[in-house]
């Protein structure tokens, strides 16, 4: 059933940016679906529907905002084996391989892990977000490995929903790098927009875009003769932008092994050992692994961590970058 909200501004609403005061008036909503349903013409700011999620509230404004009934998903249940680490009657804590993506969208709409969430247990995720994106509360890509948490249902996506809009959520990537970064730790902070170039692919922006910040630290480093120097990395996520990890090390001039995106040439070395390079080369995903997740869980109120080891595929690259300094 659709929900109708009601609002008068007051004096000290004055200035507010409209979906501010909706979330500071109803705080279980997230700003994002304030913001979402506001596009989808949900809002009147009296009686005059309004699209602009920034516009500012005045005093005795008259509020009417509509938040709909949930649509109902109707996807193609996917047979696919998910590799579920943790479960209880709110979320689903998933590793996800590298090789699938995490929605249905424009050229794949049936072999996702919606799809599969579909065939595992249709009747338990949310349904407040794109009719596609059932229980998706966030992403990681495609070819990117890694833990994602799943909402079973609409309280919990809104809580995660806020958590993740807070910055609150902790996220940890482990990511072999091309070169070295120095300082060997810090933090990057930019803005990072959609590139001009190409629309599929973000950069760092001077003077537009979403604020990004990094913080990165180098764990191991590996250089001689017989390797190209390469650097194994872990990233904690202060904010979630598209493909954030990759467009910040590009940035640096670091791009991440495998990245068919945000790439740097293969350099021929020399003496390499032909088992690493042919890994290397051969290698069809980026070497990029959300490792870590936790977050305050929405109905228990309490800290919840969960890790993941790396990929077989990437811990056999370390394995013999190892064995090249022996």
């Amino acid at each position: 059933m659709e929900k109708k909200i009601n609002l008068i501004a007051k004096i000290d609403d004055k200035n507010l940016r409209i979906d501010v005061f909706i979330n500071k008036e109803e705080n279980s909503l997230s700003r994002t679906r304030i913001k979402n349903l506001i596009l989808d013409k949900r809002l009147k700011i009296n009686n005059k529907i309004i699209t602009d999620p920034a516009k500012k509230v005045l005093k005795g404004d008259i509020i009417n905002f509509i938040i709909p009934e949930p649509k109902k998903a109707s996807l193609k249940p996917f047979k696919y084996k998910l590799d579920i680490i943790y479960e209880d009657e709110d979320i689903i804590v998933l590793n996800k391989p590298a090789g699938i993506v995490m929605h249905p969208g424009a050229g794949n709409f049936d072999n996702t892990i919606v799809n599969a969430l579909m065939n595992y247990d249709k009747d338990s995720l949310s349904n407040i977000g794109d009719e596609l994106r059932p229980g998706i509360v966030h992403r990681i890509d495609k070819n990117t490995s890694g833990l994602v948490v799943i909402a079973k249902n609409n309280i919990t996506h809104e809580n995660l929903s806020i958590q993740f809009s807070k910055h609150t959520i902790k996220r940890v990537y482990q990511l072999l790098i091309w070169g070295k970064i120095r300082p060997s730790s810090g933090k990057i902070k930019t803005l990072i927009t959609r590139s001009s170039k190409n629309r599929q692919m973000m950069e760092v922006s001077k003077s537009k875009g979403k604020l990004a910040i990094t913080k990165y630290k180098t764990i191991e480093i590996f250089e001689n003769e017989n390797t190209p120097t390469l650097s194994l990395l872990e990233c904690k996520l202060e904010t979630g932008r598209t493909h954030q990890i990759r467009v910040h090390m590009n940035y640096l001039g670091n791009s991440i092994v495998g990245d068919d995106k945000y790439k740097k040439k293969f350099k021929k070395i020399k003496n390499i050992d032909p088992l690493l390079e042919k890994k290397l080369i051969k290698l069809n995903r980026q070497f990029l692994h959300a490792k870590t997740i936790g977050f305050i869980h929405p109905k228990k109120n309490k800290e919840m961590i969960f890790n993941s080891i790396l990929p077989k595929d990437l811990e056999i690259i370390l394995k013999l970058l190892r064995n090249t300094r022996k």
